[in-house]
């Protein structure tokens, strides 16, 4: 495995991901769709997954502009959706490519940031929904097709800071960061040195992107990273030269 300071850096190759077929939740903006945009320049098909159609249009006509292998939009509403929905979705993809080779779980909801003790109760099930329950659900489902990789499949959930060292004011956010972490060491313990199939999580740091924004209304964009700028960690745990690489939890940005 690599240092930290070496993925956060990482090169990948422009074919990285030729031939591979890769599912990207939240893939209409910020992470998600800079995950797309360079995993498709490394020579992989993408799968765009996320709520609003017309965001994913908007990836789909950039990885179509530049000359990528192609793309396929799968609307889905994680928080919305049900193991029937999750199971149509890995039948669909069973059919038309036959595998999956990467699945990277982006998508997700910030929340309230307020005290626990006035937290919203159906604010705190949409929450534990979205960033839990039905990332667990759509990965199980989805099992089937990337066993079926023959280059060693992939799964990346999305962590954070505050999901490893709880701080106030961060609700069922932190919380459901928390059973991710937990979530990635149970499985890829559950899978380990059964094939190439890997497991791990990637903790993005602060990020230019729009949840970032509500959760830090006051704050300066401009001194943070772009999504662009921590995309090596994705390729990295995408590619092939993270094979072995199973149940860790990575910064895709070096901390001083």
């Amino acid at each position: 495995m690599l240092t930290k300071s070496q993925i956060c850096a990482y090169q990948a190759p422009h074919d990285l991901l030729k031939n591979h077929v890769i599912l990207v939740t939240g893939a209409g903006g910020g992470i998600g769709k800079a995950v797309a945009l360079a995993s498709a320049k490394c020579g992989a098909t993408l799968l765009l997954a996320g709520r609003t159609p017309a965001k994913l249009e908007g990836t789909y006509d950039a990885i179509a502009n530049s000359g990528g292998p192609g793309a396929v939009i799968c609307p889905i509403n994680l928080e919305g959706a049900d193991a029937d929905d999750f199971e149509q979705l890995n039948a669909e993809i069973e059919s038309q490519f036959g595998r999956l080779d990467g699945l990277v779980n982006n998508a997700g909801i910030l929340g309230q940031r307020t005290p626990l003790n006035h937290y919203k109760a159906d604010l705190w099930e949409s929450v534990i929904k979205t960033n839990v329950s039905a990332q667990y659900q759509l990965t199980q489902a989805l099992m089937p097709s990337l066993e079926a990789s023959s280059t060693g499949a992939s799964i990346i959930f999305t962590s954070s800071g505050v999901g490893r060292e709880g701080r106030a004011f961060w609700g069922a956010y932190a919380v459901s960061k928390f059973a991710v972490e937990g979530l990635v060491q149970t499985w890829a313990a559950e899978v380990e040195g059964m094939g190439t199939l890997r497991i791990n999580a990637i903790n993005p740091g602060a990020t230019r992107t729009q949840m970032r924004a509500n959760a830090y209304p006051a704050e300066n964009p401009e001194r943070l990273k772009t999504p662009d700028d921590i995309v090596p960690a994705y390729l990295y745990l995408l590619g092939a030269d993270s094979l072995g690489v199973n149940g860790h939890s990575i910064d895709a940005q070096v901390t001083k």
